[in-house]
């Protein structure tokens, strides 16, 4: 029997109004991906745009092997597009980056000192509706060491908040140890992968053709509206059978 479990599921910008609105873009994508499987989606933390879209938003993802779905997700998307904000009508390239990672169980132990955090409290601010929370129970935690920072806003209170940022702190944490040890084994096979934002996962094309395309797999799309309305059943499956197949 296959158990129901939770992951949480990252988007991040990369850059400015034209990245924040691509990331409002694929976060509407995936919520509509999830909501067509049944999935429950929580908004853990959100930062909105200065003008327009997201800077950065964090949801939890609950349903059967949404990880599995998921994981291959992981990366850099890359969007070609006439710029809405533009006035001159001019062809933009803009990059927005994705993590996906599982929560982590009870079971699994992630040794943290409590002198490397940096535990903040503030009051959670965004675009209105379900992203406002008026109280100063938002928490957001920096792990000195590596610098990376988790918050959360979504819980009412700042115990609830500060243990979902916890839990949130140990995936990263977690995902971090196994990627620097995947670096060492592929340091002493001789490979080495450049990591930048020319190694973008998948193209979004809307102008002046209409194409999505995996640059892992090269399984592509035509409909562009119809992937950015969630069908990506396609991307996902084929990603699945090329890592089976690796």
């Amino acid at each position: 029997m296959i158990k129901t479990m939770q992951y949480l599921h990252f988007i991040q910008e990369l850059g400015g109004t034209e990245s924040q609105d691509w990331a409002e873009m694929l976060y509407r994508m995936y919520s509509k991906w999830a909501n067509s499987r049944g999935f429950k989606i929580k908004e853990l933390d959100y930062l909105e745009g200065e003008e327009a879209g997201l800077k950065s938003v964090t949801v939890l993802i609950e349903g059967e092997n949404a990880y599995g779905y998921l994981k291959g997700e992981m990366g850099v998307h890359r969007l070609v597009r006439i710029s809405p904000f533009d006035a001159g009508g001019r062809r933009h390239t803009s990059f927005a980056s994705m993590e996906v990672l599982p929560e982590i169980t009870d079971d699994i132990e992630i040794d943290i000192n409590q002198e490397d955090l940096r535990i903040d409290t503030y009051r959670a601010s965004g675009a209105g509706g379900q992203h406002i929370n008026k109280t100063d129970s938002a928490v957001r935690i920096t792990h000195i060491p590596t610098n990376i920072v988790v918050s959360c806003q979504s819980e009412r209170s700042q115990t609830q908040n500060k243990e979902t940022a916890m839990k949130m702190l140990k995936s990263r944490l977690l995902d971090l140890k196994e990627k620097e040890q995947k670096e060492k084994i592929e340091d002493l096979k001789g490979e080495k992968k450049d990591i930048a934002w020319g190694s973008q996962i998948r193209s979004y094309v809307f102008c002046p053709y209409t194409l999505v395309k995996d640059h892992r797999t090269n399984f592509e799309v035509g409909n562009v509206e119809a992937v950015m309305n969630g069908e990506l059943d396609g991307f996902i499956e084929s990603y699945l059978k090329y890592q089976k197949a690796k």
